[in-house]
């Protein structure tokens, strides 16, 4: 498949290659499965009305959907599209976010212990996302100067967070013992991690090493290779 093998060469994540085959699939049913090279922008501002009037889509996921169109005329065809389409634009939701009191947040993580409040309570201080948290790997925590290094899915600095006081020595405490579990996993021949693929290739023997090891890693072991 000529658009998921132009994805894999551009080291996409599986779940774009995912999203972009399935908006690419959605274009062309909808023009009654006419070659896209036989399309061009008047058949995409189409589909992207169509989206936003018909589909009542959020803006983020109009905006994927020509991201995939994009992709697809430049990166598989080679074909020309102009990036001012001058489709109806899905309205921006505006909603707020729910933001719990003190005490709500204290009565949710008062009754947790172990590594699920530890976590809680890293969300709640520092403002991270829950995948955020789950990704982060221990050259990520600055110690020294209370701060949190969030990275994007290529492993590219995206941000900087604060790491609470109120954390920082159960936090030490839990990498302590992730260290000697660490430890002796590489004993046993274990102890590799995942690591983003521009990563993987420039450093080929950081995935045993202890920075890049997650903060909250699986409970399952994962071979060196």
């Amino acid at each position: 498949d000529q658009v998921r093998d132009a994805i894999r060469l551009k080291h996409y994540s599986y779940r774009t290659e995912q999203s972009y085959v399935g908006w690419i699939r959605r274009y062309i049913l909808f023009h009654n499965k006419q070659h896209p090279k036989d399309m061009g922008g008047a058949e995409v501002e189409a589909f992207l009305t169509h989206l936003a009037v018909e589909g009542r889509v959020s803006a983020s996921t109009q905006n994927q959907a020509f991201s995939a169109l994009l992709f697809l005329y430049r990166h598989v065809l080679q074909l020309p599209l102009n990036e001012r389409i001058d489709a109806i634009r899905a309205k921006s939701s505006r909603k707020l976010p729910t933001v719990l009191t003190p005490e709500e947040v204290r009565a949710v993580i008062q009754p947790m212990s172990g590594v699920h409040r530890l976590i809680v309570q890293l969300l709640y201080g520092s403002g991270l996302r829950l995948r955020e948290a789950m990704q982060l790997r221990i050259k990520d925590l600055d110690f020294p100067q209370s701060q949190i290094v969030v990275r994007d899915a290529k492993g590219q600095e995206s941000r900087l967070t604060m790491l609470p006081n109120s954390v920082q020595m159960p936090l030490k405490e839990h990498l302590q013992q992730v260290k000697r579990t660490h430890q002796q996993d590489l004993n046993l021949g274990y102890g590799a991690v995942t690591l983003p693929f521009a990563l993987a290739h420039k450093y080929p023997n950081a995935n045993r090493q202890w920075v890049w090891q997650f903060v909250f890693p699986a409970s399952t072991r994962c071979k060196a290779f």
